[in-house]
């Protein structure tokens, strides 16, 4: 089964009229933390994506995600590739490691996000780690929504890429229609 049939046998893809938390409107929502109620899917679909990274990454010796969204995917691809996995977590709204995790200047590390849209948190999880002397060796993500526009500097891959469409609720076909709106973000709208 494709990874996109995946996600939507699994109910982590969704049609129908979404209100999302940025207040704008969607024919499809993505909840990729719905993957890993599954843990058979999740680790079929990370290691996947880990085949992808051995044939051509070089060394990889850890993976590490940022909280939360990449917390479980980091740990199935690390299981993937037999290396150690981290995450990292904002602490005083700046991304770090703590619980004891580190790396050492050298180390190579593959960083994961189960999706990708801006690409805001896997950029401040690399330049964490490249500011501790890691080389990134690649970052992924099941899903890319941006369009392929998020450059990270070193090899990006991802499983499933997706244009998702949203609209000011003004301009928004799906109100126009009368259909009415779920809000499925995980923050109050």
């Amino acid at each position: 089964m494709a990874p996109i049939e995946i996600l939507t046998k699994l109910g982590v893809l969704n049609t129908g009229h979404f209100k999302l938390t940025s207040g704008r409107h969607s024919d499809r929502y993505m909840q990729c933390a719905k993957l890993f109620e599954h843990p058979t899917e999740s680790a079929t679909l990370c290691a996947l994506l880990a085949d992808g990274f051995k044939k051509d990454a070089g060394r990889i010796d850890a993976v590490a995600g940022p909280a939360i969204g990449g917390i479980i995917m980091a740990y199935e691809v690390a299981r993937a590739l037999g290396v150690r996995n981290i995450f990292a977590e904002r602490e005083n709204g700046v991304m770090t490691l703590r619980r004891g995790f580190k790396v050492e200047p050298g180390e190579r590390v593959l960083v994961v996000e189960d999706v990708v849209t801006t690409g805001g948190s896997a950029k401040e999880v690399v330049e964490l780690l490249r500011g501790m002397g890691a080389e990134i060796a690649g970052v992924g993500s099941v899903v890319d929504r941006s369009n392929g526009a998020v450059d990270f500097g070193v090899t990006f891959r991802s499983l499933v890429p997706l244009d998702i469409k949203s609209w000011d609720s003004d301009a928004c076909p799906l109100c126009k229609k009368g259909i009415p709106t779920a809000k499925p973000g995980s923050r109050n709208i």
